[in-house]
């Protein structure tokens, strides 16, 4: 591992155990706000994206925007550990992640998740997913705009992964409003099984046609994924489903 890189790390570090204590310092005292809450991750977003000299450009050609009251997933590409600052800066609102249970056994910086209103779900354990869902579906009715990774985990290769149904049918069962995201090049600042950051990288993201929920019938979730995976594709600039199988 290259210099840069272990500085680089040290950075993150500093910047993410920084938030997580003030956060949990907040909680404890029973001072914490959620717009606080919103700024702190925003700075720590633009934070890490300055340590690895990262720019991005936001298209947002819908003009897409957060009504109060309206329940949001926002679902994305997920190729690169750069695509999460990149949400929280792309796009505006209480952004909150959906996760693995996993990260919140991390000491200071899990609890700090906790309480900072991000969401764990258990993906081993389907009956614990489901009220791990609940919660989430609390959350949102409360004004968190959900992010949530519909292959459920990282890409290794850039391609998309086959997606998770629990995101979608939280949609149907909360009626939210679905904002598909594609991000292009983040995957090219740290490459997969490796720890060699390149520096000065520039990244899109690109944000899609809002899709309705409550416009598909309640067990539809089927065909909802297939949409949503439709604009995933598009905005990522990925081959569709069937030109994937065509070039393989």
């Amino acid at each position: 591992m290259r210099f840069h890189t272990f500085w680089i790390m040290g950075r993150v570090v500093a910047y993410t155990l920084r938030i997580t204590i003030v956060t949990i310092y907040e909680v404890y005292r029973g001072i914490y706000r959620r717009e606080d809450g919103d700024s702190r991750l925003r700075w720590w977003a633009a934070k890490i994206m300055e340590s690895v000299k990262l720019t991005y450009t936001a298209f947002n050609p819908f003009k897409v925007s957060f009504q109060p009251g309206k329940p949001y997933i926002i679902m994305s590409n997920h190729s690169s550990l750069f695509d999460i600052p990149l949400t929280f800066l792309g796009l505006p609102g209480s952004i909150r992640m959906l996760t693995k249970k996993e990260l919140f056994k991390i000491p200071i910086w899990g609890k700090g998740m906790q309480v900072a209103e991000f969401i764990p779900i258990d993906r081993h354990n389907r009956q614990q997913a489901i009220q791990d869902l609940e919660k989430a579906r609390k959350k949102m009715e409360s004004g968190i705009i959900l992010w949530v990774a519909p292959e459920g985990t990282r890409s290794r290769t850039g391609q998309l992964l086959p997606f998770k149904k629990g995101g979608f049918r939280l949609a149907l069962q909360t009626g939210a409003t679905i904002v598909p995201v594609g991000i292009r090049g983040a995957n090219q600042v740290l490459p997969p099984g490796t720890w060699d950051i390149r520096l000065q990288q520039h990244v899109e993201v690109h944000i899609g046609s809002p899709i309705d929920a409550t416009t598909y019938e309640h067990n539809a979730h089927e065909q909802l994924m297939k949409d949503v995976e439709k604009q995933i594709r598009e905005l990522s600039n990925l081959p569709q489903a069937s030109q994937q199988v065509a070039l393989s």
